[in-house]
């Protein structure tokens, strides 16, 4: 039985996506496949969250291949997570879809960051229980 591909969806695919995808990999990768990817793209991930995600998990997004992606290059996924962007995201196909609605910290201080992670922490663990519990989507 193959594991659920669970997209994580924001605007520019920089920040909240980008984190989500690390710890998805990182906490519950036997659970579920974790993707990012945006309506539209920034240069690179945000730095900030970079930093913060290398100090707090020493996870290095950037050394782990992630960077910036549009929707195309998704492969086909199982459950489509938003971030919050209070924008129509466009259908991706998809078992189920819902949104987190995080603020994006992006131009914050540290502290704003560090809490959007901690939610993005508690989420993708409430994410993985409800997967373990009803196996498949």
């Amino acid at each position: 039985m193959s594991k659920p591909k669970i997209a994580f969806i924001c605007v520019h695919n920089s920040c909240r996506s980008q984190i989500a995808e690390a710890l998805g990999r990182h906490l519950a990768s036997d659970v579920f496949e974790s993707y990012s990817a945006g309506t539209e793209i920034k240069n690179c991930i945000n730095q900030d969250a970079v930093r913060l995600m290398k100090e707090i998990y020493h996870i290095d997004m950037e050394a782990e291949g992630q960077h910036n992606k549009l929707l195309e290059k998704l492969p086909p996924v199982d459950g489509v997570v938003t971030m919050g962007c209070n924008v129509q995201c466009p259908l991706l196909p998809c078992k189920w879809r819902e949104d987190w609605g995080l603020d994006d910290p992006t131009g914050q201080p540290d502290e704003v960051f560090i809490e959007t992670i901690r939610q993005i922490e508690e989420k993708i663990l409430q994410l993985k229980a409800r997967l373990s519990i009803e196996g498949e989507l």
